[in-house]
């Protein structure tokens, strides 16, 4: 029973000291390195900073207007006697497009014709009277004053006619007409539209902060989903004041329109060039690393990361104006910015210049 004893403890005796040895022969587990970097230098690429033209870029949308817009409509009541142009045509400045009865005017103006007739004769006779002193003065002015009455009556009588007939103010494309012949209309009935589209206007707002920006002459660019053809235009006037509603300020350019593609109403997006910096720095707006002074970036100088802190100017869509803090030549670095820090070893794997990503040119 002893003997058994002994043994059992001497087997346990051994198991332990087997244990104890395996267990010291074995490696410690090496501890990856902090923020992820097991150690060696961060792959990166790089970009060469060279001066390059940049165009400061505004995007908007706006509307085709036409040159000129006329509501051709009545001024006297009556029945349409006669249209004289056909829907959706072109029609030339001073052409006659409608007419309405008139009868009743021009026997008002007969009438008015032989009273003038007969007021002219007396005013003479009175006059020859006049000379040889057989009437008085008074007696004469009675007549001729009668006789500038019945002229004035006719003057109007014929600015009546005048109303009953309608030209074209203007040469451009007529709409659809709302009236027919031999129909009543009161006075100022819509009887069509009338448009210039030849040239053609594009109407646009831009935000307040280019106001300084935007001048007459300058020129734009534009497209519409019905046509792939782009179009360009120039600007002729622009707002006096900034809208308070929409802090915009709205714009009108101008542009020839022979064949008529462009349409007066047309949806259209608006490309704006405020202006063109000949030397500018520009670098990949995912370059920029957000600081709490404001931005900074990356240069590789002697084999490290250094950063850098930097204004910027202005913004497209891709790049950004760096206005301090870069000088041509300077090597910037594009690609692991969240494993690089201030003194971190970096080993390029790519080099491109500055001039070699031109999406503003």
């Amino acid at each position: 029973m002893i003997a058994g004893t002994i043994k059992t403890g001497l087997f346990g005796i051994f198991i332990g000291l087997t244990l104890t040895v395996t267990g010291c022969g074995k490696k410690k587990e090496a501890v990856p390195a902090p923020g992820g970097r097991r150690g060696g230098p961060v792959a990166v690429e790089v970009m060469v900073i060279k001066p390059d033209t940049m165009l400061n870029m505004i995007y908007t949308t706006g509307t085709l207007l036409p040159n000129e817009k006329v509501e051709l409509r009545n001024e006297v009541s009556g029945r349409i006697t006669g249209i004289y142009f056909s829907e959706g045509t072109e029609v030339k400045e001073g052409t006659l497009l409608l007419k309405i009865n008139d009868q009743d005017l021009q026997a008002q103006l007969n009438k008015n014709s032989v009273q003038e007739d007969l007021a002219r004769d007396e005013e003479y006779r009175k006059k020859q009277l006049l000379e040889i002193k057989a009437i008085s003065q008074e007696e004469y002015d009675v007549v001729a004053n009668t006789l500038k009455s019945i002229q004035a009556e006719r003057q109007i009588l014929q600015a009546q006619l005048a109303k009953t007939q309608i030209f074209a103010p203007l040469s451009g494309k007529i709409g659809l007409r709302n009236v027919s012949l031999g129909s009543y209309i009161p006075s100022n009935t819509l009887i069509a539209t009338l448009q210039q589209v030849d040239p053609i206007k594009i109407e646009f707002s831009v935000p307040e902060k280019y106001t300084t920006l935007v001048r007459t002459g300058m020129i734009i660019g534009f497209s519409m989903d019905y046509t792939p053809d782009p179009f360009t235009g120039r600007v002729y006037a622009v707002e006096s004041g900034v809208d308070i509603a929409t802090r915009t300020v709205q714009v009108r350019a101008i542009c020839p329109n022979p064949k008529r593609i462009l349409v007066p109403g047309t949806f259209t997006r608006v490309s704006v060039e405020l202006e063109k910096i000949p030397d500018a720095i520009k670098v990949p707006s995912e370059a920029l690393v957000g600081d709490i002074a404001g931005s900074k970036v990356f240069l590789k100088k002697g084999g490290k990361a250094v950063s850098v802190p930097v204004f910027t100017g202005i913004r497209t869509e891709k790049d950004v104006q760096v206005t301090e803090g870069l000088q041509p030549g300077d090597s910037l670095i594009l690609t692991g910015l969240l494993q690089v820090n201030d003194g971190v070893p970096v080993a390029v794997r790519g080099k491109k210049s500055s001039n070699e990503n031109k999406p503003n040119n």
